[in-house]
C-alpha cells in the first residue's frame, strides 16, 4: 500500500477550491525505541462541484504555523492556485502562514474553538451567564450587531476576564469574516466541523490502538479510512448551486476561468451549476 499512498499524496490537485478546512490530530508513534506524540495534518477541500476531498495528510512532531506553511506550499506546488475561504482553529500564526502562499484567501477562525478557549478562563460559576452574554456576539445578523454585543460583553465582563475579551478583540478580523455572507455560506465556514467529522472517523479506526509502531502503519490505516469515507461523499453540499452563484459574485473574477460559461454553447453546459441557477430563476 505504501507506493499507492505516496502516489495519492503527490497527485495533482484542482486549481480552485472554494472552501478548505485545515486541522491536526495527534497520535503516539514509536520512534528511537520510545513512543512520541506526532501531529497528523489534514487538509479537507470542497470542490467546485460541491464535493468533499481530502487534499493531503502530513506528519510532524508538533502542530505549528511553520509546518502548516510547508503543507500549504505542497498543495500549491501540486496545482492548487486559489482558495476562496480557509477555515482554521486559533493557532497562532495560522492566518499569516495561509496568506504567505495564498494572499487573496479569506481566513475564518473557528468560532466554536474560540468559545471553548474562552470558557477555560471563565470561572465555572459564571460560565452560564457569560455564555448568555456571548451568544449575541456570534449569533448576530450583522457584523455591526456583533460588534455592539462585543462592546456590551466587554463592559460587563472585561474587568473580570480581560484575557478573554482581548482574545476576541485581537482575533476579531478573522473571527468575523462569516458575517458578510448569507446563511448557507455562514453555516459552512464559521466552524471547522467538516474536518472534525473526518477526524472522528479517524478516531473510530484507531480507538483500539494505543500507539503505532511506525508512521507507515498509521498512514495506511488513515488512508483506508479516507477511501471508505470518500465513497459516501457522493452528494454535493446542500444548496450548492446557489452557494456557488453567490461565491462567484462575492469573489468577482476569481472563478471566471473555471466557471467560464460565456464561450461555450449553453446546450453543452446545461449541467453547469451557474446555468442551472439561471435556468431556475428564468
Amino acid at each position: 500500500m505504501i507506493p499507492e499512498i505516496k502516489a495519492w499524496q503527490q497527485r495533482p490537485l484542482s486549481s480552485h477550491y472554494p472552501f478548505v478546512w485545515l486541522d491536526a490530530i495527534h497520535y503516539k508513534i514509536k520512534q528511537d525505541g520510545r513512543y512520541a506524540a506526532k501531529a497528523v495534518y489534514t487538509v479537507l477541500g470542497l470542490t467546485l462541484e460541491g464535493h468533499k476531498e481530502i487534499l493531503g495528510l502530513y506528519l510532524s512532531e508538533t502542530e505549528g504555523a511553520n509546518f502548516w506553511l510547508s503543507v500549504l506550499t505542497d498543495i500549491n506546488n501540486r496545482g492548487l492556485e486559489d482558495i476562496l475561504i480557509a477555515c482554521v482553529d486559533g493557532l497562532t500564526g495560522f492566518p499569516e502562514a495561509i496568506h504567505a502562499i495564498f494572499p487573496q484567501t479569506e481566513v475564518q477562525l473557528c468560532v466554536i474553538h474560540q468559545i471553548r478557549n474562552s470558557l477555560k478562563y471563565v470561572a465555572s460559576k459564571n460560565q452560564k451567564k457569560f455564555m448568555a452574554d456571548l451568544k449575541p456576539v456570534y449569533k448576530a445578523e450583522t457584523v455591526e450587531g456583533a460588534e455592539t454585543a462585543l462592546d456590551a460583553l466587554e463592559e460587563k465582563w472585561g474587568e473580570k476576564y480581560p484575557v478573554v475579551i482581548k482574545s476576541w478583540r485581537r482575533k476579531w478580523a478573522n473571527l468575523s469574516v462569516y458575517f458578510k455572507y448569507p446563511p448557507d455560506i455562514r453555516r459552512v465556514i464559521y466552524t471547522t466541523n467538516a474536518i472534525e467529522a473526518v477526524h472522528r472517523q479517524f478516531r473510530k479506526l484507531t480507538k483500539t490502538k494505543g500507539a503505532f509502531p511506525n508512521e507507515n502503519s498509521l498512514l495506511k490505516l488513515l488512508y483506508m479510512g479516507i477511501q471508505n469515507a470518500s465513497q459516501k461523499w457522493t452528494m454535493p453540499l446542500q444548496n450548492w448551486n446557489l452557494t456557488l452563484s453567490q461565491l462567484s459574485i462575492y469573489f468577482d473574477g476569481r472563478l471566471d476561468d473555471v466557471l467560464d460559461i460565456s464561450t461555450t454553447p449553453m446546450t453543452r453546459n446545461s449541467e453547469h451549476p451557474l446555468i442551472k441557477m439561471f435556468q431556475f430563476q428564468i
